[in-house]
């Protein structure tokens, strides 16, 4: 027991510092209103998928397509200098693509879901590799306003959907009022323990008239 604990927190600390490391989009805080901030963030690119099932088997199964992505499966043939986390591989042909968090998971119209890794902000539509899984899409993510509440523990439907409802409530008495879906964002790998976890429930807004 105490064996699995101490490697339980090892595993902890280790995700918590490869959170910390990794790349995030720049934004500015607006507002602060209790849990809720406002944040402005620039534009930027991200690579997705659109997968179907259900919430977190299609989180897992675009996860892996992305992954697949920045881990070599695209056209370019040049090395890109790393930034986090570090990957070691053979030797091989195809670049690889520093990690950046969060990961953005959102609901499509159809009921299918949008997985999203966004793109280190070095690069550009012409610098950006192309994929070679055609399951894959460069999508242009616009200069958005976002409202956004911080959690920690589960993630699984449950949970992003409760913080939605709260985030959802806390709008209606702020001045600010949603234009778009919720999207949810992750930014630990899956073994980091519950505790130290850092998940966000995001929605588009503009200030209530």
């Amino acid at each position: 027991m105490r064996t699995a604990a101490i490697l339980g927190f090892v595993m902890a600390i280790f995700g918590a510092t490869a959170s910390s490391a990794t790349e995030q989009p720049v934004y500015s805080v607006v507002e602060k209103t209790g849990a809720v901030e406002i944040r402005q963030y620039g534009p930027r690119l991200a690579a997705e998928a659109t997968v179907s099932g259900r919430e977190e088997s299609a989180r897992n199964d675009g996860f892996r397509k992305v992954a697949g992505f920045i881990f070599g499966g695209n056209t370019a043939k040049a090395s890109i200098a790393m930034t986090a986390p570090v990957v070691q591989a053979s030797a091989g042909r195809s670049e690889k693509i520093a990690m950046t968090a969060p990961v953005v998971q959102t609901a499509d119209p159809s009921g299918a879901w949008r997985i999203q890794f966004i793109m280190p902000a070095k690069y550009t539509r012409a610098t950006l590799p192309v994929p070679t899984d055609p399951s894959v899409r460069i999508v242009d993510v616009p200069a958005e306003t976002y409202a956004v509440i911080r959690f920690s523990g589960s993630r699984d439907g449950k949970a992003v959907s409760r913080r939605t409802a709260e985030l959802t409530t806390a709008l209606a008495a702020a001045g600010w009022r949603a234009t778009g879906q919720p999207v949810a964002w992750f930014y630990d790998p899956p073994w980091t323990l519950p505790a130290f976890r850092r998940n966000e429930v995001a929605v588009t807004v503009e200030r209530a008239l």
